[in-house]
């Protein structure tokens, strides 16, 4: 049975996340994804006015003329959110913690993805696979969506992401739009990233959170790494410490870019002490004139 403040923290996000599609994000959503799933459909002649893209060069060595290929748009696309449950997920210093976020961004998305009649599915996942929704229209399926991402306790601590997307590959053979939530506090996903990207039109939404980055001089703290739980006593007046601590988070950070950029993914920075909001709004945009070009 859900707990009265389970039950309201989902309607909480409802009641936002629809004001948010209704009024900031009406239109974005299906410029941006609804038909860019297509089906192959045939392959005819050149004709003054095709796009030169289409050309399907096989054909046309064969033929001694130019062909080109032919696609229908797909009726439906399907969303899947594959998010960090992790237990460094749990963290937040400026009130809410980036699962929280996260879930909130997800609903969002989510709403979208329904309004524009297209399925929605969840993986939930640690240092393995915990939760898996299967793709499905309709607001009460999304609302078991978001009821998941609020209110599922996890096993696993640590993180997984390479396992995740492998996951996904098996289950999933329909090419899909992937929201790929997390804080990216992993390694050796890149390779798994890749071959995920090209079957499916992936999108890494990354969270994290200013103390991640940067550390305050408020003298002794005990730092907890979330995902092992060792805790550590340190001196945060000593700028040594500080400049080391920030100089560790850039060599993340850049490991974590470098595999995003050579998977050619595209990617959203959600920062849990600032709106999400604007950083998905000029995504949108952004890719929206890309496609354009």
């Amino acid at each position: 049975m859900l707990s009265s403040d389970l039950i309201r923290r989902i309607r909480h996000i409802e009641i936002r996340t629809r004001r948010l599609v209704n009024d900031l994000f009406a239109g974005e959503y299906q410029s941006v994804f609804k038909g860019r799933g297509m089906e192959f459909a045939e392959v005819r002649e050149y004709q003054p006015g095709d796009e030169v893209r289409t050309i399907d060069w096989n054909v046309t060595a064969r033929m001694g003329r130019p062909f080109v290929k032919r696609f229908t748009e797909e009726r439906e696309l399907t969303v899947m959110l594959v998010v960090d449950a992790s237990r460094s997920q749990t963290f937040g210093s400026a009130g809410r913690s980036k699962a929280e976020i996260a879930a909130e961004l997800c609903g969002l998305l989510a709403f979208s993805a329904i309004q524009n009649h297209d399925k929605v599915g969840l993986i939930l996942f640690t240092d393995h696979v915990e939760k898996f929704v299967p793709a499905k229209k309709g607001r009460q399926h999304v609302l078991r969506v978001v009821r998941e991402l609020l209110g599922f306790e996890p096993a696993g601590r640590g993180t997984n992401i390479a396992e995740a997307l492998g996951f996904l590959n098996r289950i999933t053979r329909r090419r899909s739009v992937v929201f790929l939530v997390s804080d990216f506090l992993d390694e050796g996903y890149g390779r798994a990233l890749q071959v995920t990207n090209r079957r499916h039109d992936v999108v890494a939404v990354t969270m994290s959170d200013r103390r991640e980055r940067t550390l305050p001089a408020v003298g002794l703290i005990a730092v907890e790494d979330a995902e092992s739980g060792q805790i550590r006593f340190v001196d945060s007046s000593q700028p040594a410490f500080r400049a080391a601590y920030a100089a560790g988070a850039r060599r993340q950070e850049a490991a974590r870019d470098e595999a995003l950029h050579a998977a050619k993914v595209d990617r959203v920075d959600i920062r849990s002490e600032e709106s999400y909001v604007e950083p998905l709004i000029a995504f949108f945009k952004a890719r929206e004139r890309r496609i354009r070009v």
